[in-house]
């Protein structure tokens, strides 16, 4: 091997060391969030079909809530990544502070809006008059934990910023337990039903919030950065969210459709399409990962005012995005026969969902791509783009999921649909990263 190809090879490695050791414990983290949700479910399903009725309502709009601020991570994960890329540690964890005053603000505004509309948000949702009292009562206590978990949003992502996924891993591991340990001593221990499932999520929540701020602060205090508020860097984390807070939105408004139009096409195909979306939900997981370590690697080259490095980790990204998406894709076909019978025995559920299964698989190496690129485009701070980009994306969606029951296909032609949206989204992401627009150096964008 010659000089030359080596440092190529080299660069590859070095790309590939910094990915898996950035997406591997963030793929363990996004894994155990959903755990939660899970260790609530099984401990209050023993309550009562009632009880467990009114959780999975709360838990929806909490989880609409907590999502739609999602921005809380990734904008601070980009902001903090360029001042690590800067070499400005003291000026990166300031704005990782700013971020977490932010959450707490948007907390406190949730918790303002959610005590007192909690019995009209729960009657939205539809949820039954014997469930609504559950519904009701869980939704309340639960937005009192709303404030730590954007803190624990934010926070997490001044930790990715400073190229660091391993601690939000070990942090999550300990909530899921903690919660779920809360929540039977709760709910059974001390009789408390259905409220304490709540109040055991509340605490497990609170306390990872403690550790990261614990583990923040001594970060501020190592580096001599201040931990008060201040008002232009909150105003600023603010408007660097506004153009992600438009793409999650636009995002969630494409699954609610796509809900809807399930719905119209009858009992068989929402049972399906809700089993493939919690399929789809978790494949995510894995190709979010390494939109994380994206987020995390980018930013801290193009701090570094270094665009070609920037240039070369994004290319070998969607190398492992599409080699990820094939590699799910084919575990996807070959797991069809023994994943379906692990949600229903309903053959003809099984019967709509196999074909459409099919579409989700062949559209891995598409997804494998958008989140990358999704990823590298949010380390470079490029949101308003990415606003843009959704909004488009949605518009053509929208017609072709409202069309289905229409033309009909039923659900495989849905997810077709759902393969159509990945599809324009790849290409918008696509025709950005090529144009090199995106590849802004220096501390701030």
């Amino acid at each position: 091997m010659t000089q030359a190809s080596a440092r190529p090879t080299a660069a590859r490695r070095q790309h590939d060391r910094e990915i898996v050791a950035l997406a591997v414990p963030a793929f363990g983290a996004l894994v155990a969030e959903p755990l939660f949700v899970m260790a609530d479910s099984a401990i209050v399903g023993h309550l009562g079909t009632a009880q467990l009725a009114g959780l999975g309502v709360a838990s929806a709009l909490l989880t609409t809530a907590v999502s739609v601020f999602v921005f809380l991570a990734y904008a601070t994960t980009a902001g903090v990544a360029r001042r690590v890329g800067a070499g400005d540690l003291q000026a990166a964890i300031r704005q990782g502070m700013d971020g977490i005053w932010l959450a707490l603000l948007l907390g406190a505004a949730v918790i303002a809006v959610v005590l007192p509309t909690a019995p009209a948000l729960v009657d939205l949702f539809g949820a039954s008059h014997t469930a609504a009292p559950y519904a009701t009562t869980y939704l309340r206590i639960s937005a009192l934990g709303i404030p730590a978990m954007l803190v624990v949003l934010a926070a997490t992502g001044v930790l990715r910023g400073l190229q660091d996924t391993r601690t939000p891993l070990h942090v999550a591991l300990a909530g899921f337990v903690g919660n779920a340990a809360l929540n039977a001593g709760l709910v059974y221990g001390a009789g408390l039903g259905i409220a304490g499932s709540a109040w055991g999520t509340v605490i497990a929540q609170c306390g990872m919030a403690a550790v990261y701020l614990t583990v923040v602060v001594r970060g501020a205090r190592r580096h001599g950065a201040s931990l008060r508020p201040d008002a232009s860097g909150i105003r600023a984390c603010a408007q660097a969210g506004v153009p992600l807070l438009v793409r999650t939105l636009s995002l969630r408004a494409i699954l609610m459709i796509a809900t809807a139009v399930a719905a119209r096409l009858g009992d068989a195909d929402i049972a399906a399409h809700q089993i493939i979306l919690s399929l789809w939900s978790l494949l995510a997981f894995a190709l979010d990962a390494i939109a994380i370590a994206g987020q995390a690697i980018i930013g801290r080259y193009l701090g570094a005012e270094d665009a070609q490095g920037a240039r070369e980790a994004c290319r070998r990204m969607v190398q492992w995005g599409i080699g990820v998406g094939v590699l799910l894709g084919l575990l996807v076909i070959v797991a069809r026969p023994l994943f379906l019978p692990l949600f229903t025995d309903d053959s003809t559920v099984k019967g709509a969902a196999l074909p459409a299964l099919l579409m989700v698989a062949l559209s891995q190496p598409i997804c494998g791509i958008v989140f990358v690129l999704d990823g590298v485009l949010m380390g470079a701070s490029d949101g308003p783009y990415l606003a843009w980009a959704m909004l488009l994306t949605l518009v053509v969606f929208t017609p072709a999921a409202l069309l289905v029951p229409t033309l009909g296909g039923g659900l495989t032609a849905l997810w077709a649909a759902m393969t159509l949206m990945m599809t324009v989204r790849m290409l918008t992401l696509w025709l950005r990263a090529r144009s090199g627009r995106w590849l802004v150096t220096g501390a701030t964008r």
